[in-house]
């Protein structure tokens, strides 16, 4: 059985720092690109930044970009965001996701991904 598990959100003032991991198991890790998602309540679920499967390549959304930072350790099947200079406007549940297809590529649609956790919840207080 897949499973995908978020932890280190939490509540913290505008400016600081938090970093998200995803732990994975049943999947074959290091392989899949992976990628963080986040949602607000009554809005779409926003791409946030992705890894391919060797961790080569990174691409993130416009609005973290210069911000964010994720990277990943195969040896450990683990995944992580490092949020920095956090806003207000970063609060949401964030998910990381993992994209079976083997492609080598890092893709930035929701329904490119096949496994999801449960999601973490960020906090961003002014």
């Amino acid at each position: 059985q897949v499973q995908l598990i978020e932890s280190g959100g939490g509540m913290v003032q505008a400016g600081g720092s938090l970093r998200l991991s995803c732990a994975a198991s049943g999947v074959t890790f290091s392989v899949y690109a992976m990628g963080w998602f986040r949602r607000v309540p009554g809005q779409e679920r926003e791409f946030v930044a992705g890894i391919s499967w060797r961790g080569d390549n990174t691409y993130y959304g416009e609005s973290v970009q210069g911000r964010f930072i994720i990277s990943r350790d195969n040896g450990r099947n683990m995944v992580y965001l490092q949020m920095n200079s956090l806003k207000p406007e970063d609060t949401a549940v964030y998910y990381c996701a993992a994209d079976s297809s083997v492609s080598g590529v890092v893709r930035t649609r929701p329904n490119a991904y096949d496994y999801w956790g449960q999601g973490t919840l960020v906090t961003v207080s002014t």
